[in-house]
């Protein structure tokens, strides 16, 4: 079979700029538009659904939706990689998916901000419901097929980490675009509302986003280059098999807590730069295109550490690494480092914050998909089954319970130590509740780093390993394999 060359990696990188520009939009502005500040409601933004935090007094009506569209997961996520797996489409076992789902993909996610009425209701709670379920459904369609041809593309370790390393750039590039509303929203508002301002955004980057979806299903023919056979195994045996792998199960334990990690910081960001340092809203752009810049940077080396130091060593490096990044945010909320009129130590601190966060992000943004490929296509080795449907399957509903747990930790924890009506949207207010979501944030960046300890790195390494591997073999040669 032939080998994707470096253009071919490039148009398939296409793919996750278009879905992380969706899900970008997702986890950076679900909250800003339906939690609105006071300050938000004065420019103009209306409150669609019941406000402050009504249930037990420390969730919010959002923090429950988003929560309980996780149980919809459980069971389509397994259901469309079983699907996916099992496919015998002439196209391929993944091609076909990635073509159907990517224009509704869009489609739903600029619906989900359009709730129908102008004011609090509880057709708008049904409407939000509905669209963020079917958002999660059709992100689950594309990204899972996806995500299973970074194992079959990849034929060896250089192919497989420089395909990692693509797609990883795209994504930092997808979610750095879901950030231009903050820049071209406030050119809007004036003319359009503060709504519109927003929706005519988020229009223009899912035609973007379904654009790059559809180049690699429609430009790279899937059997040109992989000759897998479809699985004969059904959901539940197949999903079962899946987690009986200890090695990935230790892997989908700590991915866990990346997601967590990420979008804790993904959805914070705009609050700590607004609200600890004092900074105008630009430079939450400004900020994440320096991080995604120098991020970027660090790419071509990634490879080169991979085989100096091995994949599992790397990883703990960045989530060490993450955590020293929540460190120094979580010190922008405590009283007395911050003035409040901002001034130059925020900017010092937001560009400090920028640099210790770019190394492992590039870290954290190639190599665990490499490992989910290396687990994947062991399993296949060892059984003879191609389930990488299925594990990348589970790696997603991951990725999605991770970034909903993360979007309920947040709601519920940025309010502590306010003295605001708790029927109020207001959640900037807090200081206090900063600083602990950065603490939590490090617990779950630690607490990661401490269960990818128990993966078996050279275990894995060795059922796959071919001649072309050998360079990736050397770094862990003489680490102590752990039965």
């Amino acid at each position: 079979m032939k080998r994707l060359t470096k253009k071919q990696m490039w148009i398939f990188a296409l793919g996750q700029l278009g879905w992380s520009i969706l899900g970008g939009i997702i986890n950076t502005w679900l909250i800003t538009f339906y939690l609105p500040t006071k300050d938000d409601i004065a420019g103009g933004a209306v409150q669609y659904i019941v406000p402050g935090l009504i249930i037990g007094g420390f969730l919010t009506v959002l923090g429950l939706i988003t929560a309980l569209s996780r149980v919809f997961d459980a069971v389509t996520d397994p259901m469309i990689a079983s699907f996916s797996d099992r496919c015998k489409s002439k196209l391929g076992r993944r091609i076909p998916f990635m073509r159907w789902s990517a224009i509704p993909f869009a489609v739903v996610t600029v619906l989900l901000f359009c709730a129908p009425v102008e004011a609090i209701s509880g057709i708008n709670i049904a409407w939000i419901s509905i669209f963020i379920v079917l958002f999660y459904l059709f992100m689950t369609m594309y990204c899972t097929p996806y995500n299973a041809l970074i194992s079959e593309f990849g034929k060896t370790q250089e192919d497989r980490m420089n395909i990692s390393t693509f797609i990883s750039l795209t994504y930092f590039g997808g979610t750095l675009l879901a950030y231009t509303p903050f820049l071209f929203a406030g050119m809007l508002k004036g003319a359009v509302g503060f709504a519109w301002s927003y929706r005519i955004v988020f229009i223009v980057l899912a035609v973007i986003a379904v654009i790059a979806m559809l180049i690699p299903a429609f430009a790279l023919k899937e059997k040109d280059f992989v000759d897998a056979q479809p699985s004969k195994s059904n959901m539940f045996r197949s999903l079962t098999s899946t987690f009986k792998n200890r090695d990935f199960r230790t892997f989908v334990g700590s991915d866990i807590t990346y997601w967590v990690g990420m979008t804790l910081f993904q959805t914070g960001l705009p609050f700590y730069v607004k609200v600890s340092m004092h900074l105008p809203e630009l430079m939450v752009t400004v900020f994440m295109g320096v991080m995604t810049l120098l991020s970027a940077i660090c790419y071509p080396f990634v490879t080169h550490f991979v085989k100096k130091f091995g994949k599992k060593k790397l990883v703990i490096f960045g989530f060490i690494g993450l955590a020293v990044a929540y460190l120094l945010a979580g010190l922008t909320s405590v009283p007395g480092i911050i003035p409040e009129e901002g001034g130059v130590i925020s900017y010092i601190l937001g560009f400090v914050i920028c640099i210790v966060a770019a190394v492992p992000m590039a870290l954290l943004g190639i190599i665990p998909q490499s490992i989910v490929a290396d687990v994947a296509e062991a399993e296949a080795v060892t059984t003879g089954e191609n389930r990488e449907g299925m594990f990348f399957a589970a790696r997603t509903f991951s990725m999605k319970f991770g970034q909903s747990l993360a979007m309920l930790i947040f709601t519920s924890l940025a309010i502590i130590g306010t003295t605001q009506n708790t029927d109020a949207n207001d959640i900037t207010a807090s200081n206090t509740g900063l600083l602990i979501i950065a603490l939590v944030a490090i617990g779950f960046c630690l607490a990661g780093a401490a269960v990818l300890l128990l993966y078996r790195e050279k275990k894995i390494m060795k059922t796959i390993a071919k001649a072309d591997d050998a360079e990736f073999m050397k770094a862990i040669e003489k680490e102590k394999e752990k039965e």
